[in-house]
């Protein structure tokens, strides 16, 4: 083999294993947010973990975040470490008790932004990043109508990553599943009554809003990443 046969087969060898990385890292990329919601949420169901909203009468919530921000801080709690190797009972806080979402099958809980315009995506995508979003001309918790609240709403799979994917893990929950809403400082109980998929251009929930009768809707995209069909989760009051 002469010199320049080794230069081109050392640069060709070096680009394919550039193609591979790149390959590797971008396949990484797109599921990987999908496959860590699944594998953190079949752990939490292996070891048996239990998530409980924290009860704000009780303990001082003020006091709850100091200490958690200070964990965070050091690296004590969050992520995989609280799944692989933290307590089985463990407690949900709000992320603003202005407006928040809990689930505690899922183990989440995020922040919800009021009136966003679910059919206008310059309104909405960018709040899907960080939380999840109350659709304008439905109610809020404790009015009587459709409270209709919608996250993970994106055209490509692979664009899970940019969006703030708490929603993703919704077809996990079954009825008699809790879900908790703090709104203007106010906790509100709700439990799950059924799942059903829609198409995408029924917006009947969210024009019919002023039902009578206090409803909590879910939204998603179904399956996950495609604009095929919604995954819609109705709750009501817990008494």
């Amino acid at each position: 083999m002469t010199r320049e046969e080794i230069i081109r087969f050392l640069i060709l060898r070096t680009i394919g294993n550039f193609l591979v990385l790149f390959a590797f890292f971008g396949v990484l990329a797109t599921f990987g947010p999908a496959l860590y919601y699944e594998v953190s949420f079949k752990i939490v169901q292996a070891r048996g973990i239990k998530y409980t909203v924290v009860d704000t009468q009780t303990s001082p919530l003020g006091e709850i975040l100091k200490k958690q921000k200070a964990e965070n801080s050091q690296g004590i709690s969050g992520g995989f470490n609280e799944i692989l190797a933290g307590p089985k009972e463990q407690i949900l806080i709000p992320k603003d008790t202005d407006f928040s979402i809990l689930i505690p099958r899922l183990g989440a809980s995020t922040k919800v932004f009021p009136n966003i315009d679910p059919s206008n995506q310059n309104e909405f995508l960018p709040v899907l990043q960080n939380g999840v979003a109350h659709a304008k001309g439905t109610v809020f918790p404790g009015m009587k109508g459709n409270i209709y609240l919608f996250a993970h709403s994106t055209d490509n799979f692979w664009d899970v990553g940019r969006y703030n994917a708490v929603f993703y893990l919704l077809k996990d929950l079954k009825p008699g599943d809790d879900i908790v809403i703090f709104f203007e400082n106010q906790r509100y109980n709700y439990v799950v009554t059924e799942l059903k998929t829609v198409d995408p251009q029924d917006i009947s929930y969210i024009t019919k809003a002023n039902t009578g009768k206090e409803q909590l809707i879910l939204q998603t995209c179904w399956p996950p990443g495609t604009t095929w069909k919604r995954l819609l989760v109705f709750a009501e009051p817990k008494t």
